[in-house]
């Protein structure tokens, strides 16, 4: 999908910007083996598209996309985090390499879900949907869920 219009990473480049964001994502990945994507992508369909996920979809998407991120985007997660104490120039190279291979997770994602930006998306379908993803709750996962509703 390279090269099309993909709201979906649209959207999260906006929301990963917010203050915070990045280290409520990074810390329920990183704690509860999130896939940040797939948060990203949860709660986009909730608050963008007015879609409240079912498990079953969730896993449907998420299958979609397993492969490249077990085989592509985990393996440079880790080049990425050994190389930076080591140089700086590769470092980045390959923070932009993992950043690449998370916009086409993102495009897979995108094409898996079969829908577009809508009216009638909520904070608290996002909420809903990003629940699915973390079992029993976590307080990061609340607060980013107020951060969506712009609290």
């Amino acid at each position: 999908m390279s090269g099309t219009v993909n709201p979906f990473w649209d959207f999260s480049l906006a929301v990963y910007g917010r203050p915070g964001v990045p280290a409520l994502c990074l810390s329920l990945q990183d704690r509860r083996g999130v896939d940040v994507n797939v948060l990203l992508f949860a709660a986009w369909a909730g608050l963008e598209c007015g879609v409240r996920l079912s498990e079953a979809e969730l896993a449907r998407v998420d299958s979609a996309v397993s492969g490249w991120r077990e085989e592509v985007v985990r393996p440079l997660r880790a080049l990425r985090r050994r190389a930076k104490d080591e140089d700086d120039a590769f470092y980045r190279r390959m923070k932009a390499a993992e950043l690449e291979a998370e916009r086409v997770q993102q495009d897979r994602l995108f094409a898996a879900a079969g829908f577009m930006t809508r009216p009638g998306g909520s904070a608290e379908l996002a909420a809903r949907n990003m629940a699915l993803l973390v079992p029993g709750g976590d307080p990061a996962l609340d607060e980013l869920a107020g951060v969506l509703a712009g609290r």
